[in-house]
């Protein structure tokens, strides 16, 4: 209290020199110092490993499309059962799916009378899909002829097409992939009007922008039957630039390939129509379109080749 007086005074007298603090005994303050928390070490995420194709998930659909569905004439019950498994596994996977409803006529499918009736495509989509921005089409014809339960023809290329699908969806190429399971593509008479009715269906649909999107169309066609190579064919009358690009991609991958001229498949009806196109598939086997087209008839590991040599195609997009 006194030494506050002094002060007082002091000031109130207006002295140069400020009055002699009081003396004191106690200690100096101690300065506290804060440490900064201790911060967790980053940790790097680890890396998604790539995909890797799955011969064995590509057989389960051969098997249950020709094991347990069976014959998927292309307006029959079957199909549509077929096609609704189609819709459902691809939807699960993370595509937006569609389906589209054509006419086909009545006529004799190898050997068997057929009536008239409809079909449809199932289309599935990566979200955000734009057809008339850059893409490619992978396609496997659905339906079947009437006696056959179509493992190899063609089961086996709808398995490697939803493996693939579920590969894109964990990776995607760098161009945008639309899947296609094709209705009718198996013959209802003589010619090439009587062939293939969903592919030509899609390509006669497409616009002028969609048509100058499409960068390429790989049709998967009978691609189970063991070999030791994979074919890889186009029609003969459009470039070879998209066949070429598959046998390089083959190549890198280590996948023997043998090149070929066929017109029998989905592809073609994309080259008559001047789009870049190819197959990959057409080992000749003893049960082609007879009941003795059963899933036995396919070897995982050819599956496991073409879906190799596909993958390896879109990885260069």
């Amino acid at each position: 209290m006194a030494a506050a007086l002094v002060l007082t005074v002091a000031a109130c007298n207006g002295d140069d020199e400020p009055a002699s603090a009081p003396t004191s005994s106690a200690p100096a303050p101690t300065a506290t110092v804060t440490q900064a928390p201790t911060q967790a070490p980053t940790q790097t995420p680890t890396p998604t490993p790539p995909p890797v194709f799955d011969p064995a998930a590509a057989y389960a659909v051969v098997e249950r499309l020709a094991g347990t569905i069976g014959p998927r004439e292309a307006t029959s019950t079957g199909f549509q059962q077929a096609a609704q498994y189609v819709v459902d596994t691809m939807t699960a996977l993370g595509y937006e799916v569609s389906t589209t409803p054509f006419a086909v006529p009545a006529g004799n499918s190898w050997g068997v009378d057929v009536e008239a009736g409809t079909s449809r495509n199932v289309i599935a989509d990566p979200p955000g899909f734009d057809p008339t921005r850059p893409h490619v089409v992978v396609g496997a014809h659905l339906d079947t002829v009437p006696q056959a339960p179509g493992a190899e023809d063609n089961a086996s290329g709808v398995g490697v097409l939803v493996e693939l699908a579920r590969m894109a969806a964990a990776r995607p190429p760098g161009l945008p992939v639309r899947f296609i399971a094709f209705g009718a593509e198996e013959p209802r008479g003589d010619g090439d009007a009587m062939h293939h009715f969903g592919s030509r269906f899609y390509v006669r649909e497409l616009t002028a922008e969609q048509t100058a999107a499409l960068a390429g169309m790989v049709s998967l066609d009978r691609v189970g039957v063991a070999a030791g190579h994979v074919p890889v064919c186009t029609g003969g009358r459009g470039t070879t630039a998209l066949r070429d690009a598959l046998v390089a991609a083959a190549a890198t991958a280590a996948v023997p390939v043998q090149t070929c001229e066929n017109r029998a498949s989905d592809h073609w009806s994309f080259e008559k129509a001047g789009l870049p196109s190819a197959r990959l598939g057409s080992i000749p086997y003893d049960g082609y379109h007879s009941p003795g087209d059963v899933p036995g008839v396919v070897d995982p590991a050819q599956l496991g080749r073409v879906g190799t040599v596909v993958w390896a195609w879109l990885g260069t997009l």
